[in-house]
Parts: C-alpha cells; sequence; structure tokens
C-alpha cells in the first residue's frame, strides 16, 4: 500500500503530453464542462450557495486520476512489469496534490468572498488567484518539510 505521506519532489516532464492522447483530453474537458453545467442548474434551482457546493467538486480530477494510473500501467507493461501497484501509487500522490490544492481553492473563496463586494472583478479575481497560488505552494512547502 502506498504512503501517501511520504514527500516527492515537484518535476516536469514535458514528454508526458506526447503520452496523452486526444480523446483523454476531451474525456477531461467534456467532464469538467458537464459539471460546470450541472452546478449552474443547481445553483438556478437553489441558490448560489448550494451550487457553489457543486462546483468545488474536483471536475477533471477523477478522469486524470484514471488517466495517470492507466498511463503507468502501460509505461511498467512496456518493461515487461506488472504496473497496477505503481499504476494506483502514482493516482494516489495526485491526490495528495489534489488535496494540497484544495487548501488553495479555499483560500480563494475566503478572498473573493470577503473582496467581492468592495473591488473590481479583475482586482478580485487576481488577488485571489495570487492568494491560492501561495497558500498552495505553502501546503507544499509544509507537507515537504514537516513530514
Amino acid at each position: 500500500m502506498v504512503d501517501a505521506l511520504i514527500p516527492v519532489p515537484i518535476q516536469v516532464h514535458p514528454s508526458a503530453l506526447k503520452r496523452t492522447t486526444w480523446h483523454e483530453y476531451l474525456v477531461r474537458f467534456a467532464f469538467g464542462g458537464l459539471i460546470t453545467a450541472a452546478a449552474g442548474i443547481i445553483a438556478r434551482e437553489f441558490g448560489p450557495e448550494v451550487g457553489g457546493l457543486f462546483l468545488a467538486f474536483p471536475a477533471i480530477f477523477p478522469a486524470t486520476a484514471t488517466l495517470v494510473e492507466k498511463h503507468e500501467i502501460e509505461k511498467k507493461k512496456n518493461k515487461g512489469i506488472n504496473g497496477v501497484v505503481r499504476g494506483r501509487e502514482a493516482a494516489a500522490f495526485d491526490a495528495a496534490g489534489t488535496a494540497m490544492g484544495c487548501v488553495g481553492l479555499f483560500v480563494f473563496a475566503v478572498v473573493v468572498m470577503h473582496l467581492i463586494q468592495a473591488r473590481s472583478l479583475w482586482v478580485v479575481l487576481t488577488s485571489a488567484t495570487v492568494c491560492w497560488l501561495a497558500a498552495s505552494v505553502l501546503t507544499w512547502w509544509i507537507r515537504m518539510r514537516v513530514l
């Protein structure tokens, strides 16, 4: 079983873009769009607070997690290794990163909630985005140093 608390350094692999097919991108965007549309319908019917709960649904994560697992299994299979465990570990690490990003999303929402009445939309969104990035990076940094 994977220990999702093991810190993993951030790495960028541009070659991974070549492993993702157009239909995998289509699945991600379609799923995200459907969730967003559903949240809009729910907000219209039950109010913006309830709709906001559904906007917080991880719209792209489920599709991404399955694709991460699939790609890791394929990479190991090409080397003659059963990659099921590695695929699940990779998806678990992706989930840990998503959880850290959710801390940033919470900060984003709080900043928007407090600034939206007094500032222009662009100032609010810019401020909230900077705070989201800072909170997400800080969460990752704390995880790397503490755990």
